[in-house]
């Protein structure tokens, strides 16, 4: 059973980071593509910016992933392992969605679609919310890695 988990976690991890670097370097070429073609600078890198901070995010669950199932070390508590591969996996979630957000407000004030805003508020507002329930998990579960 240890290692049928050893080698899913290894598979899943590696589908991670390939998708991570195909997306990243296909942000790149798009961008390169796009200002050499069209010359639309802004609307091309809010895009790659877009595509880059996904493709983080997914290289983040995989080295999560990859850190906590493949690990030889027995002797560190499970529920700070689980703590901070959680936090840094809701961090980087977190910074994509308040990204994602102000590049929805960039993109409506140049169009002037000023009542589409409640769409980035309730992004920003999420995440706070997630930010929140973050702190209260690692609030709760402190007691558990003394």
């Amino acid at each position: 059973m240890r290692l049928y988990k050893r080698l899913m976690a290894g598979l899943f991890s590696n589908i991670f980071f390939a998708l991570a670097l195909i997306m990243a370097l296909s942000s790149l070429f798009n961008l390169f593509a796009d200002i050499f073609d069209t010359g639309e600078m802004i609307s091309t890198v809010i895009h790659a910016i877009n595509t880059l901070v996904i493709a983080l995010a997914m290289f983040e669950l995989g080295a999560g992933i990859s850190k906590e199932y493949s690990s030889e070390d027995s002797s560190e508590n499970v529920y700070t392992n689980i703590r901070r591969t959680i936090t840094r996996f809701v961090g980087t979630v977190c910074i994509a969605l308040v990204l994602e957000a102000l590049i929805m407000i960039i993109k409506y004030s140049q169009l002037d679609l000023a009542g589409n805003l409640y769409y980035p508020v309730a992004i920003l507002f999420g995440s706070g919310v997630l930010l929140l329930s973050l702190g209260g998990f690692l609030a709760l579960t402190r007691g558990h890695t003394e």
